[in-house]
């Protein structure tokens, strides 16, 4: 905890941004940071609750009362020390969580929990700026040897955990640089690829091997990881994206998000985009179909590149302006939220479904759009109906689909393995083992547990990891 009183003395306290009409001009970050006197004093509003029910809301299980009461004392380097017993990468999480820890925050009851993303991020960075995050280089070698197999936050604390105690890890990625969806997914307003590139160099320091440009089933067979390898742990993410089969969907200017999203990621580290593949917003009237954080950062880049205007459809009803805490707390609440990219420029529509695009010359020009209604059944199940007479239609230009991701691709490597696939289509593994149908196959992540945040890749890394080193040595020391 922190001060004891530090909660009634002291109110909350974030992170600004840079003002809107200045952001919007380039692809860099602009969070304004608190001063190091204010997280101090922010890690002062710590209480002593008893249960710290922060605990429970962060998926990788931060120690967080810890950590800020060291931030409070000064301490910083013991705090950061603390801050990365369970997690990998605090960089990646204070800029792009959204803070799950903070909705189960003690005194989120009254809506001012503690700034804890704010404080996580102001110790990491200190802790590089000051140079105190070295590599950890195991003292000894195992002798065994792991293919990780992508390297989004799963593969990368998968690979980071099992280098430290002393395995021989290569990690096999894909697309030219690493990063999975933090590299081209996340766009650089939100977190800055250098951030990537430090920890890669840290983990290679380590041991760990990156070999980039390889597609495993693709590139390379599948099973000669199998062959080659002690263990081969699958974290190769949700990258199958729900599609909107409906009339006009074949129109020239309709797109999956991530079509869109990592050109402009590749522009930002000096990329040239054939003509022929660009998809861009500037001049144009941008629609984006689906409500969450792939929705938004379309919304941002789109501001960014010179949309004429953005329109956010969601099938969903507007969420209540505040939850209910005595039903909701410490759960993370459905409740009204707005992004820094809605606030630069967007028009949001609830409870609307497309009925079909429009267009001429085989180009997108528009589509149909209808208002619905969503109640629920006899069985108590929430069922849509579409209000008669309530269509209306929406010129658009570029139409880009951000409704999610349905499951990992089976196509190449899945269906090489023939690992065993769950009810929705993701690899099927346990938790306590994290083994696949395959008896040196695992999986973590976004590929056995659908799309999720990124600290639930790290957390699922870690916890992979530590069931690897117990298949292959049979006792471990990593944490779960």
């Amino acid at each position: 905890m922190g001060k004891p009183t530090g909660f009634l003395e002291f109110p909350r306290k974030t992170p600004g941004y840079a003002p809107v009409e200045e952001r919007i001009k380039h692809f860099h970050e602009f969070v304004i940071p608190l001063t190091e006197e204010e997280v101090a004093i922010q890690g002062a509003r710590c209480m002593d609750c008893g249960i710290p029910f922060c605990h429970q809301g962060c998926p990788v299980n931060n120690i967080i009362p810890d950590w800020n009461d060291l931030a409070y004392k000064g301490d910083w380097r013991a705090a950061l020390e603390v801050l990365h017993s369970t997690n990998n990468f605090p960089e990646f999480t204070g800029r792009i969580c959204p803070a799950p820890c903070e909705a189960a925050c003690t005194l989120n009851i009254d809506d001012n929990p503690v700034s804890i993303k704010a404080i996580e991020c102001a110790l990491v960075d200190k802790g590089w700026a000051e140079e105190w995050i070295k590599p950890l280089v195991a003292s000894e070698k195992t002798g065994k040897a792991v293919a990780v197999v992508g390297s989004g936050p799963a593969g990368l604390a998968c690979a980071q955990q099992l280098a430290r105690v002393g395995h021989e890890v290569t990690v096999f990625e894909k697309s030219d640089r690493v990063g999975g969806l933090l590299r081209y997914g996340i766009p650089d307003f939100k977190m800055e690829k250098h951030i990537i590139d430090r920890r890669c160099e840290q983990m290679t320091a380590e041991g760990v091997t990156f070999r980039c440009n390889t597609h495993i089933g693709v590139d390379l067979p599948a099973r000669e990881l199998v062959d080659d390898y002690d263990a081969v742990v699958l974290c190769g993410g949700s990258e199958q994206p729900r599609d909107l089969p409906v009339p006009g969907r074949e129109l020239d200017g309709v797109h999956f998000a991530m079509e869109f999203l990592p050109q402009q990621n590749r522009r930002v580290a000096g990329d040239a985009i054939p003509p022929e593949e660009e998809i861009t917003a500037k001049g144009k009237h941008v629609v984006v179909i689906g409500g969450g954080d792939t929705g938004s950062d379309c919304i941002g880049t789109s501001i960014r590149q010179g949309a004429l205007s953005v329109t956010q459809l969601e099938i969903l009803p507007r969420p209540p302006e505040k939850e209910d805490k005595l039903l909701t707390w410490p759960d993370w609440p459905n409740k009204l939220r707005t992004s820094t990219s809605q606030e630069e420029g967007a028009v949001r529509e609830w409870s609307v479904a497309t009925k079909r695009f429009h267009g001429e010359d085989g180009r997108v020009t528009g589509l149909q759009v209808v208002r619905v209604d969503w109640k629920k059944d006899a069985q108590g199940n929430w069922k849509m109906e579409e209000i008669a007479g309530s269509e209306f239609d929406l010129k658009a230009d570029l139409v880009l689909l951000a409704m999610g991701f349905v499951n990992p691709i089976h196509e190449g490597m899945l269906q090489e393995l023939g690992v065993t696939l769950d009810g929705r289509g993701n690899v099927r593994a346990a938790t306590d083992d994290y083994q696949t149908s395959l008896e040196k196959v695992f999986s973590a992540g976004d590929m056995r547990r659908g799309q999720s945040l990124v600290v639930w890749a790290i957390r699922e890394g870690r916890q992979a990891a530590r069931a690897v080193d117990l298949f292959l040595t049979g006792r471990s020391d990593l944490p779960r």
